[in-house]
C-alpha cells in the first residue's frame, strides 16, 4: 500500500514541489533505476547527470539541486536524513503474529508480554522478562534474567547472557552474542586463571547492534552502553567498556577492556582502542587508527599509513629503518654546531 506524497512530506519534513494531488510512492530505489512509485534522493550535488533523467515518483534533494529535477520533489535541509525518513516510512520490518513459536522453550518462571512474538526454536530462561511488542527471531538464547524492553527486536541467533538488559526500540541484528565472558585471566606461573565475569551489560534505548558484534560482560561492573549508540558488524566490546549517548561505530572495531568513549563519536572501520582510556565527547576517530592514548580534546584524530605501490613501500620501509642512525647524526652535527663534541 502506497503513501501519498503530501503525508509523506508530513511525516519526512520538507516542501513539496509539483507532483499530483493524491500521487502515492511504495518503495525507495537508486536515482537512476527508480520509477514513477519509487522515491530517490540527491546528495549534496552528486548525481546530478542522473537526477536530469530520473523517472522517480519523487525525489529527496537539497534546494540547490531542485531546479534540475524533472519530476516531484521534496525540499530537505539534510536529503540523506530525509531519504533515511522516508526508507523507514515505506519499508517497515514485518511485524509476526504476537505469541509462542511451539518448538520455543520459554520457562515458566519467565514473565513475556501478551504482545510479545518468540520465534521458533527460541530459550527463554528463567527470570526473563519480554516486554511489550518485543520480537525474537528464531534461535534466540535469552540466558536467566535477562531482560528486553518494549518494541526491542532480536533478529535470529541472538545471544543474551545472564542478567543482560537492554532497553526500549533496540535492535539487534543476527549472531550478536551480549553478556558472554570478558577475557579475564591471572598469571600463575606459565599458566593462566580465569577471573569471574560477575558484572553485567546494560544497553539504553534507541540502541543498534550489528551481525556478530560482541559485547562482553563487566568483571565487576557493568559494560554499558548508553542510548542511542549504533555498533556495526563484527565489532568487539570488552568488559567493563562504556560508550556514551549516540557514538556511531563501524565494523571491526577492538575496544579493550574498561575503555570509557564519550558522546556523539564516530569511530571509523578497524579502529583498534586500547583498554583503560578515555576518549571526550564529540570525537571522530578515522578508519584504522590505533588509539594508544587517551584523548581529551573534541575533533578528528587518525593514525597508520595509507597503500602505496610496493616499491614505493619498500623504499620508504628502508627509510624509517634508518631513521634512529639519521637522528643520532643530526644530534651529533647540533653539538659539534654549539662547540660542544661530545656524542
Amino acid at each position: 500500500m502506497g503513501v501519498t506524497l503530501q503525508t509523506l512530506a508530513v511525516q519526512v519534513g520538507g516542501v513539496l514541489h509539483g507532483g499530483e494531488e493524491g500521487a502515492c510512492v511504495d518503495s525507495v530505489a537508486p536515482l537512476e533505476r527508480a520509477g514513477p512509485g519509487q522515491v530517490a534522493f540527491v546528495s549534496r550535488g552528486r548525481y546530478r547527470q542522473a537526477l536530469e533523467g530520473t523517472r522517480a515518483g519523487l525525489v529527496i534533494l537539497g534546494a540547490e539541486d531542485l531546479p534540475l529535477c524533472p519530476v516531484p520533489a521534496l525540499v530537505c535541509d539534510d536529503p540523506h536524513l530525509g531519504f533515511a525518513r522516508a526508507a523507514r516510512l515505506l519499508h517497515p520490518p514485518p511485524s509476526p503474529a504476537p505469541g509462542i513459536h511451539p518448538s520455543a522453550h520459554v520457562d515458566p518462571g519467565a514473565r513475556v508480554h501478551p504482545s510479545a512474538a518468540v520465534g521458533p526454536h527460541c530459550v527463554v530462561g528463567a527470570g526473563c522478562e519480554l516486554g511489550e511488542c518485543v520480537v525474537l527471531g528464531p534461535g534466540c538464547v535469552l540466558e536467566p534474567g535477562s531482560r528486553v524492553g518494549a518494541d526491542s527486536r532480536l533478529e535470529a541467533r541472538v545471544t543474551l547472557g545472564r542478567g543482560v538488559v537492554v532497553g526500549r526500540r533496540a535492535l539487534i541484528q543476527p549472531g550478536a552474542v551480549i553478556g558472554a565472558d570478558g577475557f579475564g585471566f591471572a598469571r600463575d606461573g606459565e599458566a593462566w586463571v580465569r577471573v569471574p565475569q560477575v558484572g553485567g551489560v546494560r544497553i539504553g534505548d534507541d540502541v543498534e547492534v550489528g551481525a556478530n558484534t560482541t559485547i562482553d560482560r563487566g568483571a565487576l561492573e557493568d559494560t554499558v552502553l548508553e542510548d542511542g549508540v549504533k555498533l556495526d558488524n563484527q565489532v568487539q566490546v570488552a568488559h567493563n567498556v562504556r560508550i556514551g549517548a549516540h557514538t556511531a561505530v563501524a565494523g571491526c572495531v577492538g575496544i579493550a577492556g574498561s575503555a570509557r568513549i564519550g558522546r556523539g563519536c564516530a569511530i571509523g572501520g578497524g579502529a583498534g582502542i586500547l583498554g583503560h582510556l578515555e576518549i571526550t565527547d564529540g570525537v571522530t576517530i578515522t578508519a584504522m587508527t590505533l588509539v594508544t592514548r587517551s584523548i581529551p580534546d573534541p575533533g578528528v584524530y587518525s593514525s597508520g599509513v595509507p597503500q602505496a605501490p610496493s616499491g614505493d613501500w619498500n623504499r620508504s620501509l628502508a627509510h624509517l629503518r634508518r631513521l634512529g642512525d639519521l637522528f643520532r647524526r643530526i644530534r651529533r652535527i647540533e653539538r659539534v654546531l654549539q662547540g660542544d663534541a661530545r656524542d
